[in-house]
């Protein structure tokens, strides 16, 4: 029996909750398709912060890279300054374990409510890739002179063409093996760049250029597509059926899902992965701690099950989590009354259950 050890990290604020319901239902998918999971938990987060002064430690790095995979529920404490467990957890794990590519479905649930007009789910049904080493997010820069009128602050965006060609390799795979065509869709399968090349002349002159001489030379089989960031967010919002996978660099990632997100439905529903595709991979809900939550069992933990589904396909288990995304699908056309915390018609850990109990069939 293959087996996969797994490093739960469940975090602050409700990510223990939503966990222990992605958790559950994983296993579920394990026992029914013949692999096992062993999971072993960490405490990095909030409270232990506020207990140790430690966020991420260089030991706990080294810990992480002897797993095949990392469940994470959520990272934020009110009782923490803004900042200190993104960079200390979140960012130095994504850095530390080259996790180049952040991958985030954005996909229409049946059942659920998009704010946008006439739009279902076979229009909101596109990847966004988003690579997730680079740009600003390096910390090149600084400030001189704070706190006088003369201040001054610099953050670089920084790529090199290793970090743009590994992250365009690992896209248009994507789009050649999960793009449209390749689910059934009757479409050429695509592959869009999201840049600014008339402002970031400079930046996205690179992307560009790797992206063409990358598509004609290896993949002329995929359509490439290019839009600058601002008519993305135009047409996400628009004719989000235009898209199939979407690449771009880790800045205007970071903007256009969570736009991506609220078109499919909000943070409820939003997954994503954190992936080094030769190494170790972090999955996630979107949505943050919700704190106020805490202790109720009435969050959505449909996030944090799409983030086992997405590791499970990851790992090589892709009827599992088939079996996962059509679990997910059935519940949300047939039980959930809404998304929102504490009006599903449901408790979170019943909402696990039906998941888990649609999975186990």
């Amino acid at each position: 029996m293959k087996t996969y050890k797994i490093a739960v990290m469940p975090g602050d604020g409700t990510g223990p909750e939503v966990t222990a319901e992605a958790v559950k239902v994983c296993k579920v998918a394990a026992d029914k398709f013949g692999f096992k999971l062993n999971m072993t938990e960490f405490d990095f987060g909030g409270e232990r912060y506020k207990r140790t002064g430690e966020t991420l430690p260089d030991s706990g790095v080294e810990e992480l890279r002897k797993f095949d995979s990392i469940l994470l529920g959520a990272i934020g404490h009110p009782e923490v300054a803004p900042g200190i467990l993104e960079k200390g957890i979140l960012l130095k794990a994504r850095f530390a374990l080259d996790q180049y590519i952040n991958l985030r479905p954005v996909r229409l649930f049946p059942g659920v409510e998009t704010p946008l007009k006439d739009k279902g789910p076979d229009d909101i049904d596109y990847v966004v890739v988003r690579e997730n080493s680079g740009d600003a997010y390096t910390g090149a820069g600084g400030i001189t002179m704070k706190n006088t009128p003369n201040e001054v602050a610099v953050q670089s965006a920084v790529y090199t063409r290793f970090q743009v060609d590994r992250c365009l390799k690992y896209a248009f795979e994507y789009a050649k093996k999960h793009g449209k065509k390749a689910r059934g869709k009757g479409e050429m399968n695509t592959l869009a760049l999201c840049g600014k090349t008339n402002v970031l002349t400079y930046i996205y002159d690179l992307w560009e250029r790797a992206f063409h001489e990358m598509g004609k030379k290896e993949y002329p089989d995929i359509r490439r597509d290019y839009y600058h960031v601002d008519a993305t967010c135009m047409w996400m919002v628009k004719n989000p059926e235009w898209f199939d996978v979407i690449v771009t660099g880790n800045m205007f990632g970071d903007i256009i899902t969570d736009l991506g997100a609220i078109t499919q439905g909000g943070m409820g529903i939003a997954a994503g992965g954190n992936i080094n595709p030769e190494g170790v991979s972090m999955f996630e809900p979107i949505g943050g701690s919700a704190p106020k939550y805490t202790g109720k069992n009435i969050i959505n933990p449909l996030a944090a099950i799409c983030a086992g589904q997405m590791m499970l396909e990851t790992l090589g288990e892709e009827k599992a989590a088939q079996k996962i995304d059509a679990a997910v699908r059935f519940v949300t056309a047939n039980k959930l009354k809404s998304l929102a915390a504490g009006k599903m018609g449901y408790s979170t850990t019943e909402v696990g259950d039906l998941v888990a109990e649609k999975v186990a069939e």
